[in-house]
């Protein structure tokens, strides 16, 4: 592991449910704070230093989640050490590290993996089987708005990570992602966007809303940092639609078939729950998924691949370029 922040603790969970997963070592900034994170989770060994860990045999994969603009330049060094590599969502701060981390991971015929849970959740796998019942697609919906326990913060000029331009933060990169990533993962790259959204006087956007067009579809996704929103996520066809009520954590899945008459009228949709529960933590399937790809040889997640990784990159990219946004990172021709 490098990085000891809550989504680690979260990770390690999920991961213990998997019997092959093995936490060896942590690597901090610190040896205060690695030896602090090693105690509560028993792993035997710490690293202060990324490069004494990606050269160490104690290890066989490494999972990353320090801030974004670090993804990149730690999943390459730890590539070129012979390390297979999870890297939590955003996969890297644009789309020209997403490249670079993919090259660097052929290169070494190593696997390179993002970590985003909601394609890999077992309600999302429902949702590829069923939509054949939805006839020609028409949209895509999807919304993940929720108010930032730090935007409260933010607003009396204290300014943490989350809304820092040069940490590549801010709402689309946290949790507009998870509207995007599922949405390529289901229909590909999108032939246009078109973004709007609120920037906030750091440089990052609080919120946005974006168009996309498919080739005889449309969709839209929401996301915001700056409010809330209770809508589920839709994907609507000519026979029926899939409704599901969360994009990030899908618990739930409802097919509503287009119903008609024999003389021709519709009828009043009724709701079939198809989802199922799942009795297990949202991040043992990640690992799952991560590991089985390791020992199955393959380079890549089917699901979680590198096109569907890069893709969202390009896709943020776009957003963020209609939107003004800039990070440091965009400059750095140097990566890695």
């Amino acid at each position: 592991m490098i990085g000891t922040n809550n989504i680690t603790d979260w990770v390690i969970a999920g991961a213990k449910q998997d019997k092959r997963f093995e936490l060896t070592a942590v690597c901090s900034r610190t040896q205060e704070r690695a030896d602090e994170f090693a105690a509560k989770h028993n792993i035997p060994h710490t690293f202060t230093s990324l490069e004494e860990m990606a050269q160490s045999d104690l290890v066989d994969a490494i999972y990353i989640a320090t801030p974004n603009y670090m993804h990149a330049r730690q999943s390459i060094v730890c590539m070129e050490n012979g390390k297979h590599v999870l890297c939590e969502k955003p996969f890297a701060s644009n789309a020209a590290e997403a490249k670079a981390m993919i090259e660097t991971a052929r290169k070494n015929k190593v696997v390179l993996m993002e970590a985003m849970i909601s394609t890999l959740n077992p309600n999302f796998a429902i949702v590829k089987t069923q939509m054949e019942k939805l006839g020609t697609i028409r949209r895509y919906f999807a919304s993940y708005c929720q108010y930032s326990s730090r935007y409260d913060k933010f607003k009396e000029g204290i300014i943490l990570n989350a809304f820092k331009p040069e940490l590549s933060n801010g709402a689309v990169m946290d949790i507009g992602i998870y509207t995007i990533y599922p949405m390529v993962a289901l229909f590909g790259r999108p032939e246009k966007i078109e973004a709007q959204g609120i920037v906030l006087h750091t440089g990052v956007d609080g919120q946005g809303a974006v168009n996309l067009s498919y080739k005889d579809m449309n969709a839209t996704i929401l996301y915001s940092k700056i409010a809330n929103s209770a809508l589920p996520t839709e994907i609507e066809g000519e026979n029926g639609n899939l409704l599901l009520d969360k994009i990030h954590i899908t618990r739930q899945v409802d097919y509503i078939p287009r119903q008609v008459t024999s003389q021709g009228k519709e009828q009043e949709n009724i709701k079939q729950s198809i989802g199922v529960p799942l009795d297990k933590s949202e991040y043992f399937y990640e690992i799952e998924e991560f590991l089985n790809v390791i020992e199955q040889g393959e380079l890549e997640s089917k699901t979680n691949s590198h096109f569907n990784s890069l893709t969202t990159m390009e896709i943020i990219d776009e957003i963020r370029r209609q939107l003004g946004v800039h990070y440091p990172a965009d400059d750095c021709k140097n990566i890695g």
